[in-house]
This record gives structure tokens, C-alpha cells and sequence, in this order.
């Protein structure tokens, strides 16, 4: 047993063989029920005597995904309890100085957890980085708003617990003058929120934005919209205290009913931005919390001495459309209406991702659109108004479901946390993925956490370079202009 003392009392973790001293369900603020729910998280209550640290804490409210399409893969751990806003943390040496990663898990800001083991830190603390991941308030719980109270209280919590971090991490053996937020799909769009908020500001002082950049916000008059449907759904008062008064699985399945109608409508008029975003629950642009998109307020120049680092993987939405099956039922018509929808040329824009793909079938088309939709261009777009970020893509083509899953969506966790061993990935990556690209992915996010240098030159308007990870992993300059292009103006 080894133990450290917080702000509110001693926690006692343990040691793994290779010497890593773990500290697990650790609360950084109180309980968010009762008085306390659809409020703005305030500081956990002191305790008396070591508490238990040996075990993963709480989870935020969610669905369980074993049962869907993608369940397969693999589905968060849902742990019940009320103390969910808690932290986990990997150290090295208690007593060193070492750099902090904080992690910010994914999952539509629906499910997800940092409990998973995907992310534990074990390998990050082997390589002389305190990591730690953390929970946060998920679907209406932290992001439903009708103009009334506190919104985003998602990201709330995260600034809590980079507070938290902040004020504790010198007793874990970090260095609270040199962390960096580092986050993947919603984790990523709520690392680029964190760096448009007043409220993180000098929190942090690197960032990693893995599939997802800034574009992914609503505005009040849209969580307006998602909320009364809610309201509606649940048969109740469009209030926070009326919804606040619902049984929690009524909710999570009301919330559940709520994403296949998105899905299956896709109407601006219903559901505002939420039609092309297709997520129910996002941060708001409330013009306080978030004074505006993460996207406009990082291209005006907030936080510029934050380095950033972001990129995505090269076939994201295969993620969605092949376990699904969806894939293999697209038409050319689908195609050509999608390219519509994302303002993208219809009949030029589909014959340029063609002549790049001459052997793909429309939904391998459709696919690479939505890719560079959702998470591609909204990365080069933040990586072209920040002078000095880097830009990495991760192409290496998992081959799972015969083949057909390819460089989608959340492949290169696995390699950045260098948890290839993990019985848990083998769904999504096949038995024989390379270590070599583990060794390097992970290296450079160690790297970048370490120097604010991840290995390879910076991207820039004139000198487009990027990472491009694969079994064999290099630099290119530009290598898509022709598609690149094509979304001047349009993202």
C-alpha cells in the first residue's frame, strides 16, 4: 500500500510489480445529486482517516453499449454510485517532479469513462509521466440547458478536475506548471472548449486533440430545442427541476430516444445544429462558460501560448458505417445527397474523392466525406490559425470485420497509451497489431507532454506538414490538396 495526502484527506493506492504506485477513484468534487444536481460542481467534503484507492470509483449515468451495434468492440464499464466526479492517477515517484497528462475520454458526451482499460496509465508513468483520467457529467446531466442556471456543466466538472490537478498534483509526484489536457472524440472537443473558456485559463499549458477539434457546439436556442423534445419525450415540464424529478434509466432511455431521432430526421429545423452534428448533448455557446464556438475564439487568438497538438485517423466514420452495416447498403444517391448536405460541390466534390479512390464502393465514398467532414478539415483549420501546432494522422488499418474497419474512429488509443496487450483491444485491432507503431505514437505523445515537441516539424499555412502514423510512419506535405480544397470555405 502507498499513500498520499490531499487537500481533503490521506488516499491509499498500491504498487504494481514494475513499481507504478496507482491511486484510483479519487473525488475531486462532491456527489452531483440531490441539491447539488444541474449545479456547478463544488469541492469534495474532507474525510477523515486513508481512504481506499485501490479500486475504480464510480461512473457517470450512461447506457450500457454492450447490446448496440458497436457492443462488440468493447462497451465502458458502468460502475453505479453517486460519487462519479472522481480521477484516477498513474505516478512513477511520489516524491519526483514529473510532466501530468490529463486524459478526457469520449463517447458523444453520452457514455464513457475514465475508467476504461484502454486508458490506464501504467505506460505513461513507466515513461516518467503522471497521468491521470477523470469522469464528468454526461447527456442532460451535464449539458442539458434551457437558458436558465448554470450550462455546460460537462465541462464544469473538467475544469474542476483540472483545479483539482492543479492544487494536488505536486503530492503525487507531478508538476502542476507543466500539464497537459489531452482528449479523444468528445474528450477532444472538450479539450479545444477548455482552451476557449475563461475558466481554464492557465490550467493547463499543452493540449492534445485526437478526432475532434472546435466545431462541435450548439447554440442556447438549439439545447432549447433538444431540451423541450426531451421534456416532451419524458412526459414531463421543459425544466431542469422537473426532468431532475425522473427516475434515471426513464432518462437515459429517453436520452437514447432522443439520438435515433436525430439519426433518423436529420431536420435543421428540428434540431438546429444537432442535424449536422447528430450529438444531443454538447457544449452550449452560452457567452459566458463558453463565450463563443471554441473555433472562432481560438482562430481570434485565445490561449496562444497553450501548444497544441491534433490530428485524426484517415477512415473515421468506417467506425459507424461498417459495424453497423450501414456500409454496404449506401448508394450513389446517399452519397451525392451528403456531399449536398456538407455544402461540399455534389457532382466535382464526389468525382474528386473518387479519382483518389478508384476502387470504392459508394459507401467507402460516403465515408471518406464524413471523415473529413466531422474531424479532418475542423483539425487543419485550427492547426492553420494557430501558428506552431502540429498536425499527426494515424493511418494504419486495423483488420477487423474481414478487413473492412480500416484507420476508423478511436483506432490509435490503444497506441498512444501503448496498451496493445489489452485483451480488451483485440476486438477493434485483430490478434498481431504493431508495436513498432505503439512505440512511436506513444513516444511522441510523451514527447509533446515533455517539450511541447512531439517529433516532426510544425503545420503551417505554406508548409502543410504532417504525421502520418502507420507500420511504416513519416512526414507528408499536403497530400490530399485536391480534397483539402475542395472545403475552402465550407467548414
Amino acid at each position: 500500500m502507498t499513500s498520499v495526502t490531499t487537500r481533503q484527506g490521506e488516499v491509499r493506492g498500491f504498487t504494481t510489480g514494475t513499481g507504478i504506485q496507482v491511486f484510483l477513484g479519487i473525488p475531486y468534487a462532491a456527489p452531483p445529486v440531490g441539491p447539488d444536481r444541474f449545479r456547478p460542481p463544488r469541492p469534495a467534503e474532507p474525510w477523515t482517516g486513508p481512504r481506499d484507492a485501490t479500486r475504480y470509483g464510480p461512473t457517470a449515468p450512461q447506457k450500457s453499449t454492450e447490446d448496440g451495434p458497436l457492443g462488440e468492440l468493447g462497451s465502458p464499464p458502468v460502475i453505479p454510485g453517486d460519487d462519479y466526479l472522481n480521477l484516477n492517477v498513474w505516478t512513477p515517484d511520489p516524491a519526483g517532479r514529473a510532466p501530468v497528462m490529463v486524459f478526457v475520454h469520449g463517447g458523444s458526451f453520452t457514455s464513457g469513462s475514465g475508467a476504461l482499460s484502454t486508458y490506464d496509465g501504467t505506460r505513461f508513468a513507466r515513461d516518467g509521466v503522471v497521468l491521470v483520467t477523470i469522469n464528468y457529467r454526461l447527456g442532460a446531466d451535464g449539458f442539458l440547458w434551457f437558458g436558465e442556471g448554470a450550462p455546460n456543466l460537462g465541462l464544469l466538472d473538467q475544469v474542476a478536475a483540472l483545479t483539482w490537478v492543479r492544487d494536488n498534483i505536486g503530492g503525487f509526484g507531478g508538476d502542476p506548471g507543466q500539464v497537459t489536457v489531452f482528449g479523444e472524440s468528445a474528450g477532444a472537443m472538450s479539450v479545444c472548449s477548455l482552451l476557449a473558456m475563461p475558466a481554464a485559463n492557465g490550467l493547463f499549458h499543452r493540449a492534445i486533440a485526437q478526432s475532434g477539434a472546435g466545431h462541435s457546439t450548439i447554440s442556447p436556442a438549439t439545447a432549447r430545442l433538444v431540451g423541450t423534445r426531451l421534456a416532451a419525450v419524458l412526459g414531463v415540464e421543459p425544466t431542469r427541476e422537473a426532468i431532475a424529478g425522473v427516475p434515471m434509466e426513464k432518462l437515459l432511455a429517453a436520452q437514447s430516444q432522443i439520438a435515433e431521432e436525430v439519426v433518423a430526421s436529420q431536420s435543421p429545423r428540428r434540431w438546429g445544429e444537432v442535424a449536422r452534428n447528430l450529438m444531443p448533448f454538447e457544449p452550449v455557446v452560452d457567452g459566458e462558460v463558453l463565450p463563443a464556438a471554441p473555433v472562432d475564439r481560438l482562430q481570434a487568438g485565445v490561449n496562444p501560448q497553450v501548444d497544441l497538438l491534433i490530428g485524426t485517423n484517415s477512415e473515421e466514420a468506417r467506425l459507424f458505417l461498417v459495424p453497423t452495416g450501414a456500409a454496404a447498403k449506401i448508394k450513389n444517391l446517399v452519397v451525392h445527397a451528403a456531399a449536398l448536405r456538407y455544402r461540399l460541390p455534389p457532382l466535382r466534390g464526389v468525382r474528386t474523392y473518387r479519382a483518389h479512390r478508384p476502387e470504392a464502393t459508394p459507401g467507402d465514398l460516403l465515408a471518406a466525406i464524413m471523415t473529413d467532414w466531422y474531424y479532418w478539415i475542423p483539425a487543419l483549420r485550427l492547426a492553420e490559425a494557430r501558428p506552431g501546432t502540429h498536425v499527426y494522422e494515424c493511418a494504419w488499418r486495423s483488420p477487423a470485420f474481414g478487413h473492412r474497419l480500416g484507420a476508423c474512429h478511436a483506432i490509435e488509443l490503444p497506441f498512444v497509451f501503448d496498451r496493445l496487450d489489452d485483451p480488451a483491444v483485440r476486438a477493434l485491432l485483430g490478434d498481431h497489431p504493431p508495436q513498432p507503431l505503439a512505440d512511436a505514437m506513444h513516444r511522441a505523445w510523451v514527447g509533446f507532454a515533455t517539450t511541447g515537441d512531439p517529433g516532426w516539424p510544425a503545420y503551417a499555412a505554406d508548409h502543410r506538414v504532417v504525421m502520418r502514423f502507420d507500420t511504416d510512419s513519416a512526414t507528408t506535405v499536403d497530400d490530399r490538396a485536391a480534397e483539402r480544397v475542395l472545403w475552402d470555405g465550407r467548414r
